[in-house]
């Protein structure tokens, strides 16, 4: 069993690289620094206004494992994404994505980092107007000068691969909620990406939808291997996906460690929000 981390007032927090891990991953060739994270987040400070939204915030995030960052709505897990993806600048401390602060480089630098992310974003934040083959092969078609054959033959192995081939002349609008979320997944992974961020994968999904999108996620991570962030607030997605779980609440991370060792935290709040008791610091503020 791995180490069980509980990291308050530490910076950064790391978590240990999986001893063995319990599911086989295939590898991808993605490296990140020397240490192992392609992901590092340093002292970040972000408010909107008069509202604090991080406050000194630091992760090291595991390569070639899937991370799920748990939080109350509004706690900052979105603007965490925001921040790794260089959409939202810092007001204080850093983004290090492959063993670069992505605000000391230049936005022409910084376009090519975001080309090794994969992102579904929530409801698939699909193009309306393009059919579902057309919104895969999008990445492809705006990023590289593949020909159209070569196109097809990626965009195809990635729709077959979240088993909508028989979608891929309809619209966004013709589909269900959970085919939206596949079809945004197959194309957050047609640009082979050394990294996938998730923001709340689950929402809008009942609870058998969501139970099949993490499985999705979990065969696609097994076969294609690659450095996972899962953003959400559904605890038994956190339970069924996560090597690693991190806990936010007000603007810090208040547990960071392999899954098991989260759902055994004796930090009160980690406690209360994973069992979803009524009792304990989280009120409905």
């Amino acid at each position: 069993m791995m180490e069980k981390i509980f990291a308050r007032g530490e910076r950064p927090v790391t978590a240990p690289a999986p001893d063995g891990g319990h599911r086989h991953r295939a590898d991808n060739g993605s490296h990140g620094d020397a240490d192992g994270h392609s992901m590092q987040v340093r002292n970040l400070h972000k408010a909107f206004g008069d509202s604090a939204v991080m406050k000194g915030l630091s992760l090291d995030f595991v390569d070639e494992a899937i991370t799920t960052i748990l939080g109350p709505s509004g706690t900052g897990k979105s603007v965490l994404i925001k921040h790794l993806v260089g959409l939202l600048e810092p007001d204080q401390g850093e983004v290090l994505v492959f063993g670069r602060n992505i605000w000391g480089i230049s936005e022409n630098e910084r376009y090519e980092i975001r080309k090794k992310f994969g992102v579904l974003f929530q409801d698939g934040a699909l193009f309306g107007s393009m059919n579902i083959y057309d919104n895969v092969a999008f990445p492809l078609r705006k990023h590289t000068d593949r020909a159209e054959d070569e196109i097809e033959h990626t965009v195809m192995s990635h729709i077959k691969e979240v088993g909508l081939e028989e979608a891929i002349d309809k619209y966004p609008g013709e589909l269900s909620g959970g085919m939206r979320k596949r079809a945004g997944f197959a194309r957050a992974l047609v640009m082979k990406p050394q990294i996938v961020l998730f923001d709340e994968p689950d929402s809008g999904l009942d609870p058998v939808r969501t139970s099949l999108l993490c499985d999705l996620i979990l065969d696609i991570h097994r076969e294609h291997g690659g450095t996972y962030l899962v953003v959400t607030h559904d605890i038994e997605s956190a339970k069924k996906v996560s090597d690693y779980i991190g806990v936010l609440w007000k603007g810090n991370v208040v547990h960071y460690g392999d899954a098991s060792s989260a759902f055994g935290s004796d930090d009160p709040f980690v406690r209360q929000f994973l069992s979803g008791a009524s009792a304990g610091p989280l009120g409905m503020d």
